[in-house]
Parts: structure tokens; C-alpha cells; sequence
């Protein structure tokens, strides 16, 4: 078995449940009434992960709208007193004093809180577990940076956080307790395996979701395409009902908040781009532009996917050279975020308000900011630049406003917010992409439609909300969930058909180009991704080509010896383990134990002088608690370990910690067919056996990494990888 490139604490894989002995035994103890505790508490901590993230959800969002709007307020109340080179020192001194606070966090507490964190979630659900990306830290910093990012006037969201959040505090459910502060309970070791620690994180991506957009349909299958990678009909349910209790949780506060009680939160501050009033009836023309719409985002967001990738190998660069830097980053970013948003609106003329309004124009919010306009006019770009991020959405999807943004104004706003977008993403703050995407998608969603006017029926609020599809589509690559979120956020199921064409025509015209921009991430971020295909060539090779050695296993009773120096000069996760006479009448493969398991066994010192199976005595010496899964960073470690002379030569039987059943393929299997096999079960090992007897029982192992193209095409560099 070849040496990994990643150290175990770095990346572990799936273990789903082992069978041991020690793990069957407990199994077997169990009454009819720790059943139903363990089923109960299932349901339980999937309510507690929706009431905790529609908190966190509900929180953010008072944060946001607070701090935005007070920043908001101050710069307006200072360009109606024509105090313009103060207003702008104050804009954008706030803005840098957030950005630097939301940069500090993430430069020096958690490092991996960057991002959206999207694909650090999927990477997890798809079997590895990063380092630090589900800590208490991480879940810390996400929230109070994006809470900072985001009020700091960056073209970013907080609904992509959400989604890690909501993993981040199912992950610390799943810890099972804490040895550190003595709080593991017995009842508690159910959950202390990889199978149900990943569906609580599947339940808190999809309730990350429904806190973000209150979309509790769309968090559910979201979670089904985008993030997780094993799903099966008893999660579903979970899940949803995780959802419920979000949307819920969301509709007591907006309830509470309706009142006046949160301050600047108001009605509107937990997003709902109501366009319901507007009448959708459509022709063979609209459907024409709807399709022209489709063919747009798709080469848009394929080349937003591109520019971000390199965007991001850019900042790779800087920020590896330590906190300042990044900061520094941050800190540039955030000015030429605010000379654009306090500069662009002078180059435009003020538009005179309309007549026929039934709101003050203009006014210190809404969609008719007044800026530097006299009275009687207001500068449509300032009331898109001079909001936060959800109330210039809101602006751009109003209905019955055909003439409100000027062509020219839709250009410039396009054009930065893009850009913008773009250069912002990367940067040390925890920073999501569905805002900027969903901004820059209903600017040009209706531009298209002024650009239509002469023949489209369709409002121009929906054709913002078709743009914003498209561009989602192109960028993202999903279909089926982004639709439902869409509806869910508009509250307009007759524009389902056109919604589902534009996001089909996107994804498709996007898809001739390159991957979707969470795909682009993962592979940046260098995680070995199992796909859900096999890349076709695959199916030249079998799966005894690309297994490497030497083979390191062991024997049933194996002499510690042996097991301390296989510890220490590999970085193996798991070793076969094979029996041989006396133990059996010819060598056979016994199992596969785990090095996890191995420290805790050689931790308890539990050997003998002379190579002899263990007995039933084992059971009273070891429970399968010992052997659960361990917390982040709080496993045994090799350094851990205090073994003398004298015992380095007794003898330690492996049998009660092996999981005796893994899986197995014959080396001549199609390397395409293990593939898929390996990532459909959600494996971390897979025992490749000879297909002729007479040989060692076992060939290798194969691992995420041995599936990975550097590794195959390494291998065999005649081999075409599939563009």
C-alpha cells in the first residue's frame, strides 16, 4: 500500500460503521428501550439544528439590516446637508472598519470561515473531512464575519455561509459530547460514527438553506443535488422536517419584528422578493427572450466561473504569505468596493420622479434614493449602489416599474457588480455567491427586458427574476433546487415554466464550457472529490493497475513491535489483516483494522507474552464507546502513546477491533466499476483480492486517492483524460 500525499489529521475519509466484534457485542446488549432512545434522539437533534440555525439565520439578518442601515442613514443624512467629501469619509471608513474586523477574524481565529464555504461542506458530505472546516471556531467566525463582510458593503451574501453554518452547528451535535469537558454521555455513543454525524450535516446544510432564503423545500433539495453525495429515503424525512422548523422559527420572528421591535429590520429584512403582483401571461416573443435570456447566463456565468477560478489562484498567492497580507487584501478590496458604490452614482443624471407613485420621492431608502438629485428627482444608480445587497435585489425585481432604471444605469450597475463580484470572492472574509449572482443576473435580466419592451408582455420584475435564473444556472449548475428556491423567494408559481426553460437553457450552453463554480472550488482547494461518474478512462484499466506498494497489513494476533513501527513510518489509515497457521489452515484475509482503532487498542496496553487469541475478557476491558469516532482534533494521537521495552515484545490480539466484513473487489474488476462502487457505498478502503488462488489472500488497497486522474494519469501518461 503506497504512502498518501495527506496526513490522516488532514483528511479522513468515511468509516461508515465498523463491524467489529466489540461494535457487534454492543449491538447485540441493547434493549428494546436504547432503540427507541437512539430513533427518538435522531428526530431530537435534527429539531435542535433548525431551531439553532433559523436562530442564527434570524440574528444575522437583525445584525445586517442594523448595521447596514445605520451606516446607510448616516452617509444620506450628510449628502442631504451637502456634506459630500464627509459623507463619503464616513461611508467608507465604516465600510473599512468592518471589512478589517470581518479580515482579522478570519486571518487570525479560522482561516477556513473564508469563502461561502459551500464546497468545504460538499467535500465533507462526499467523505473528507478537512481540517478545522466544521470547528467551533470556524462556526464563530462564519457568523460574526459574515455578519461584518456583508454590512461592510461588499458585493457578497451571507446565504452561502448559512449553508456551512448550519453544517458547522449539526457537526458539533454530532460530536456525541466532549471528553474535554466531560460531557460524553453513554446515550450519546450512538451518534459517534461517520454515517450519522454526516446526515446531521446533511440535515444542517439543507436547514442552512432554509434559513438563508426561507426556502425550506429548496434547502431539502438543494442538500439532494448540490451537497450531498449518499442519500437515502429515512433522511429525506429528517431533513424536511429540519426545514420546517426553520421556516417556523423565521415566520416568529418576521411575526415579532413586523412590530417595530428589531429596529431598522423591519418587514423586509429576511429576504422575500415578493413579484406575485405582477400578471404573467406570455407569447411566442417572450419565450424567444426567455431563451435568449437562458443562452446569456449560461456564457456569463461560465466566464464568471473562469475569472474567479484565476481570481482565486491570484489570491492563493497573497494570502499564503500570512495574516497581514490578507487583511491588506481585504483592506484594498473594501476601498474600491466603496469608491465604486459612492463614485458611479455622480457620473449619472438625476431622473425625475415619477407621477404616478404611491411613495415618497424621493426618499433616504426604497428605490428612489435622492443622493445629490434636488428635490422632485432621484438617482436611480445610488438606490442600487446605497442599499445592501438584498434591498437592491428587492428594487430590481419591483414590478410595475418599466421606466425606473435607465438603460445606462442597468450597464454600469452590470458591469461593477460583476466585477465586483468577481475580485471580492476569495478574500479573507466568509463571503457567499448567490447575492453577487443573483445581483448581476437581474441586472441584465431587465436590461434584456427594456431591451424587448416593444414586444414582451412579460413585467420587467420578471424578467429580472428570469435573469437572476439564468445567471444562477449558468454559474451554479443546478436546476431542480435553484428552481424551487427561486419560486419559494418570489412567491410566484405561474412563472414555474419559464423559470425551469431559462435555468435548463443556462446550465446547458454553460455546461460546453467548464464545471460549475462549486466544482472549480473543490478541485482548487485540492480535495480528492469522488465524482459520481467515472471518467471514461477508466474503463482501459483495471483495478490491480493502480494499486501501489509495498503492503503493509498484519496478523491476527500481530507483536506490538510490528504495529508501533507500521504507526510511525506510514501514514496509512487502515491495514488488511491477515490470518495465518495456527489461526487458520492457510493464510486468509481476516479484516481490515483502522489506525484510530490500533492507538486505542495498544493506549490500553491490553497484550500478552505469548501470541494467544484475546478471549471474552476483552469485552470487559474495552466497550465500543473507546472505538467511536472521535470529535475534530480530539483523537489519539501516535505521540500519545507511552509503550517500554518489554512490552514492544508482547503480542496483541487484533480480531475484537477488525472489521471483518469490508468490502472487496477482484483485481481484474474494471477500474471504472470500482470507482463507482467506492463512491456509491461511500467507502474509505477497498480491498482489491486476487483472482487466482494460491497467491496472497489480498493484492491492496485502494483509496480515494488511488481514483484520483493526477494519480492514474501519473501512472499512465499515455492515457487521454475526457475534456
Amino acid at each position: 500500500m503506497r504512502m498518501k500525499r495527506l496526513q490522516p489529521k488532514q483528511y479522513n475519509g468515511e468509516e461508515r460503521i465498523i463491524e467489529n466484534e466489540l461494535f457487534k457485542q454492543d449491538w447485540r446488549s441493547r434493549k428494546k428501550v436504547q432503540i427507541f432512545q437512539y430513533i427518538v434522539l435522531k428526530w431530537a437533534f435534527a429539531l435542535i439544528i433548525g431551531l439553532v440555525t433559523g436562530l442564527v439565520g434570524v440574528f444575522s439578518n437583525i445584525a445586517v439590516e442594523n448595521i447596514a442601515g445605520y451606516k446607510l442613514l448616516l452617509t444620506t443624512d450628510l449628502m442631504l446637508k451637502q456634506k459630500y467629501f464627509t459623507a463619503f469619509v464616513a461611508y467608507a471608513g465604516l465600510n473599512l472598519g468592518l471589512a478589517t474586523a470581518a479580515g482579522a477574524l478570519c486571518a487570525f481565529i479560522a482561516p477556513a470561515a473564508a469563502g461561502s464555504g459551500i464546497p468545504e461542506v460538499k467535500a465533507y458530505l462526499n467523505g473528507i473531512d478537512a481540517y478545522t472546516i466544521l470547528a467551533p471556531s470556524t462556526l464563530f467566525v462564519k457568523i460574526f464575519g459574515s455578519v461584518l463582510g456583508v454590512s461592510a458593503g461588499f458585493v457578497v451574501g451571507k446565504e452561502g455561509p448559512m449553508v456551512h453554518t448550519g453544517a458547522c452547528i449539526a457537526s458539533l451535535l454530532g460530536q456525541g459530547g466532549s471528553r474535554k469537558y466531560h460531557l460524553t454521555w453513554t446515550w450519546l455513543r450512538y451518534f459517534k460514527n461517520d454515517r450519522d454525524r454526516r446526515d446531521l450535516i446533511t440535515c444542517g446544510a439543507a436547514a442552512g438553506v432554509a434559513a438563508a432564503f426561507r426556502a425550506p423545500v429548496g434547502g431539502v433539495l438543494f442538500a439532494l443535488e448540490e451537497a450531498a453525495s449518499w442519500w437515502r429515503s429515512a433522511l429525506l424525512w429528517r431533513t424536511f422536517f429540519t426545514t420546517a422548523i426553520v421556516a417556523i422559527v423565521l415566520r416568529a420572528f418576521i411575526e415579532y419584528c413586523s412590530t417595530g421591535d428589531c429596529g431598522l429590520f423591519g418587514k423586509g429584512g429576511l429576504i422575500m422578493y415578493d413579484v406575485s403582483s405582477a400578471t404573467v401571461s406570455y407569447s411566442a416573443a417572450d419565450v424567444l427572450a426567455v431563451l435568449l435570456l437562458g443562452v446569456i447566463g449560461g456564457i456569463f456565468g461560465s466566464l464568471y466561473n473562469y475569472l474567479v477560478d484565476k481570481v482565486l489562484r491570484a489570491y492563493s498567492i497573497i494570502n499564503e504569505r500570512g495574516a497581514a497580507f490578507k487583511i491588506l487584501l481585504v483592506i484594498t478590496v473594501s476601498l474600491l468596493t466603496s469608491f465604486c458604490s459612492f463614485g458611479l452614482p455622480w457620473v449619472v443624471k438625476c431622473s425625475a420622479c415619477p407621477t404616478n407613485l404611491t411613495v415618497a420621492c424621493p426618499t433616504t431608502d426604497g428605490n428612489f434614493k435622492s443622493f445629490q438629485c434636488p428635490s422632485g428627482y432621484y438617482n436611480d444608480l445610488a438606490s442600487l449602489f446605497l442599499n445592501t445587497n438584498d434591498d437592491a435585489i428587492r428594487n430590481l425585481f419591483s414590478t410595475s416599474t418599466e421606466n425606473e432604471f435607465r438603460i445606462s444605469t442597468l450597464f454600469i450597475f452590470f458591469a461593477a457588480v460583476y466585477c465586483l463580484g468577481i475580485i471580492t470572492y476569495g478574500i479573507a472574509i466568509p463571503s457567499g455567491l448567490f447575492i453577487p449572482v443573483i445581483l448581476a443576473g437581474a441586472c441584465y435580466g431587465r436590461l434584456v427586458g427594456r431591451l424587448f419592451a416593444s414586444v414582451t408582455k412579460l413585467d420587467m420584475g420578471l424578467f429580472a427574476l428570469l435573469g437572476a435564473a439564468s445567471f444562477l444556472g449558468g454559474t451554479m449548475r443546478m436546476t431542480v433546487s435553484l428552481c424551487v428556491i427561486l419560486l419559494e423567494l418570489t412567491n410566484d408559481l405561474l412563472l414555474l415554466p419559464l423559470v425551469m426553460l431559462v435555468l435548463l437553457v443556462s446550465k446547458t450552453v454553460a455546461d460546453s464550457f467548464n464545471k460549475g463554480v462549486y466544482d472549480q472550488i473543490v478541485k482548487l482547494k485540492g480535495f480528492p472529490f469522488m465524482e459520481a461518474y467515472a471518467e471514461p478512462y477508466m474503463r482501459n484499466l483495471v483495478a490491480g493497475d493502480v494499486v501501489s506498494g509495498p503492503l503493509v497489513s498484519f496478523s491476527g494476533v500481530e507483536k506490538v513491535e510490528m504495529i508501533v513501527h507500521a504507526l510511525r513510518t506510514t501514514g496509512h489509515n487502515g491495514f488488511p489483516v491477515i490470518d495465518e497457521p495456527p489461526f487458520s489452515d492457510a493464510p486468509e484475509l481476516c479484516g481490515l483494522v483502522l489506525r484510530s482503532h490500533l492507538l486505542v487498542l495498544l493506549k490500553g496496553k491490553y497484550f500478552s507474552r505469548d501470541r494467544v487469541l484475546a478471549g471474552d475478557e476483552i469485552f470487559q476491558r474495552f466497550s465500543a464507546f473507546d472505538f467511536a469516532k472521535a470529535g475534530s482534533g480530539k483523537g489519539l494521537k501516535f505521540e500519545d502513546l507511552d509503550i517500554n521495552e518489554e512490552e514492544m515484545e508482547m503480542y496483541v490480539d487484533l480480531h475484537p477491533i477488525i472489521n471483518s466484513s469490508p468490502y472487496t473487489v477482484v483485481e481484474t474488476m474494471s477500474l471504472a466499476k470500482a470507482a463507482i462502487l467506492f463512491r456509491q457505498i461511500g467507502l474509505r478502503h477497498m480491498c482489491v483480492v486476487p483472482k487466482a488462488q494460491g497467491r496472497p489472500p489480498i493484492v491492496g488497497i485502494l483509496t480515494r486517492h488511488d481514483f484520483m486522474p493526477e494519480h492514474v494519469l501519473g501512472l499512465y501518461p499515455n492515457l487521454k483524460p475526457h475534456k
